[in-house]
């Protein structure tokens, strides 16, 4: 920040230059929604879309009866299984209760107990048959699963290849549609940073330049940062080739910048000194930041401005100190007053030659 700007007038620079980010910052925050809803003006694709019409619903259809077999054929061996593990439960219980019987008859020999060793023994045949029953219902429940299984492989296999051959046209309609829409976010930030290069050319030095500001770093933002993340990539080829170009863009118009900068300054530094330093006057400010960094205001170059016998730039002539016309004080030619006795300026003595 200049140095000839007053106290206040530098705080308010620092109170709009908040004002300018804080603009910036409101406008990022709803052009992110928009560019990011973009991707909502065309419906989303899916891969069923893209496989055929008639096999597709068929199979599909296929493999959900499939999976429901599936289900069922799973809850139905579930329910054996719990059936078959009461059954051998059971025959486990009565093969304990008879065994121990036995033992016992045959510590007693009662021959009265003969009736009842036949009728346990057909008890437990009863309870074997049955745990053999639910063992055949079990493996008859496991046949089932495994059929239904594989014949929900099949049709898992028969979408799968369907899928597969809807895959390339699905990826290239998905390609299409995420180039459409990156064109409809490039229309909306494109003229966003023309319009920002118009204000920065002709609108940043103005009255309303804290505005000018805020909408220069919302265009930047939302064109560098918001809509080059959707750039379409292609296998990274289509970002580095749009990088090249926006490099040779930028580095073009930086080099003929330069060339036209270096002619304007060889002009310049052909004028005479009196019109140089009044063109240089009119812009005060820059004058006297540039003497403050300790460069000429003519030609920028370095100068050594605290060595007092230096009154001149040795590069391009263009006076730097003279002496005030009223006390003959040494001071800066640029001033508007002296600093000395507080005359103006314009009633300088150039220094001795």
């Amino acid at each position: 920040m200049s140095k000839a700007l007053r106290l206040s007038e530098k705080w308010f620079q620092r109170g709009l230059w908040l004002v300018a980010l804080a603009f910036a910052g409101f406008l990022i925050g709803l052009g992110g929604k928009v560019v990011d809803n973009m991707n909502l003006v065309e419906a989303p694709l899916s891969l069923d879309q893209f496989v055929d019409p008639r096999q597709g619903p068929a199979a599909q259809a296929q493999l959900d009866a499939a999976e429901k077999v599936m289900r069922d054929a799973g809850d139905a061996l579930e329910q054996a299984r719990q059936q078959h593990k009461v059954a051998s439960a059971n025959t486990q219980s009565a093969r304990e209760t008879f065994d121990n019987w036995l033992s016992t008859r045959h510590a007693t020999a009662r021959p009265e107990q003969d009736t009842e060793l036949i009728e346990r023994t057909r008890q437990l045949d009863a309870l074997k048959a049955a745990e053999r029953k639910a063992l055949a219902a079990v493996e008859a429940q496991e046949q089932r699963h495994l059929d239904a299984r594989q014949a929900n492989g099949r049709a898992h296999d028969r979408l799968y290849a369907l899928q597969q051959e809807a895959q390339g046209r699905f990826q290239k309609a998905e390609q299409l549609r995420e180039l459409r829409v990156f064109g409809y976010r490039l229309a909306l930030t494109l003229p966003l940073l023309l319009v920002a290069a118009w204000l920065w050319k002709h609108k940043r030095k103005g009255t309303w330049w804290p505005f000018v500001w805020g909408f220069i770093f919302f265009a930047l933002f939302a064109f560098f940062v918001e809509l080059v993340p959707y750039l379409p990539s292609y296998g990274g080829y289509i970002r580095y080739v749009v990088g090249i170009l926006v490099t040779v863009l930028v580095g073009r118009q930086a080099i003929v910048s330069l060339q036209r900068y270096l002619e304007r300054q060889k002009a310049a530094e052909a004028l005479p000194d009196t019109q140089r330093r009044e063109s240089l006057s009119l812009d005060y400010d820059t004058a006297l930041t540039r003497m403050g960094k300790g460069v000429c205001p003519g030609c920028e170059r370095p100068v050594d401005l605290k060595d007092p016998k230096i009154d001149y730039c040795p590069h391009c002539g263009i006076g730097l100190f003279n002496r005030c016309g009223a006390c003959a004080t040494r001071k800066n030619a640029f001033t508007r007053f002296c600093f000395s006795c507080g005359t103006p300026g314009n009633a300088a003595q150039a220094p001795a030659p």
